[in-house]
């Protein structure tokens, strides 16, 4: 599946979604869609569809936000210095669509020692139950019992 910036798709997003996503803004904590999602699935750039988080590396970070201690596909991932806010932090872009989704920390769970802190807007879920259907089923094996 190509992946790609969708100007559709772009015209599609809500005010939130475009200004996390296309002016690097950031959501409120604790009143986001997913920072509180237990549900199967992956999570997907809202603008290109590029798969990016796994809900088997999300861990409840007491932030308020999604939190990941891996990418899905490390690929469709690229890390930026940002030294905005009078703050050196890494941005934490797609790859395709150049969205921003967030930052990654170096205070995450032992496995990796990274909290990919991202923002709900930047992201849409696909539950485990869906993934054939949106085109992702090559991710099913991941929930497998």
């Amino acid at each position: 599946m190509p992946y790609s910036k969708d100007p559709h798709r772009i015209q599609d997003l809500d005010a939130l979604q475009y200004q996390v996503t296309q002016t690097c803004g950031t959501e409120p904590p604790f009143r986001n869609a997913f920072w509180d999602n237990h549900r199967e699935g992956i999570y997907v750039d809202i603008v290109s569809g590029e798969p990016l988080f796994c809900s088997q590396d999300k861990f409840d970070s007491g932030s308020g936000w999604p939190s990941f201690m891996r990418p899905l596909e490390a690929e469709h991932i690229i890390e930026k210095r940002d030294k905005s806010h009078s703050m050196i932090r890494t941005e934490v872009r797609s790859k395709h669509a150049d969205s921003h989704l967030g930052h990654v920390f170096e205070d995450g769970p032992k496995e990796t020692g990274l909290r990919y802190c991202i923002n709900s807007a930047a992201l849409r879920f696909i539950p485990k139950e869906a993934l054939e259907k949106e085109g992702y089923g090559k991710y099913i094996s991941l929930f497998d019992d």
